[in-house]
């Protein structure tokens, strides 16, 4: 079983800061290891629908971000350290959400794709 942690959330300012970070640890039944899994991370605001906002492909080579947070947020990954990292930066009040990294073995869009394990998410509220 694949376990993830988001940590990084918190209150902040407009226009500031803050790094989200999610842990992995675990394999699956077949063996998979973090490596091998695209990482995602969406968002849900209160009383909207799931966001998609950033993933990376296994290696990091390739990054997708929603339009919404380009030139804003970035991601990546260190696979040695089973971590995937989401960088924010000009955070505004819309981004206020909680957070959630997600993990898929799918190809595809990364923003369609069907998820296969996600964390507990983690709280970012930005205030104006």
């Amino acid at each position: 079983q694949v376990q993830l942690v988001e940590s990084g959330g918190g209150l902040v300012q407009a226009g500031g800061s803050l790094r989200l970070s999610c842990a992995a640890s675990g394999r699956t039944s077949l063996g998979y290891t973090f490596s091998e899994y695209r990482m995602g991370w969406f968002r849900q605001a209160a009383g909207k629908d799931r966001e998609f906002v950033a993933a990376i492909s296994r290696a990091g080579v390739s990054q997708w971000l929603a339009d919404s947070v380009k030139g804003r947020f970035t991601i990546s990954r260190d696979n040695a350290k089973n971590t995937v990292y989401l960088q924010m930066n000009s955070l505004k009040p819309e981004d206020t959400a909680r957070y959630y990294c997600e993990a898929t073995t799918a190809l595809g869009s990364p923003q369609y794709a069907e998820y296969e394990y996600w964390g507990q998410g983690t709280q970012v509220t930005v205030s104006s």
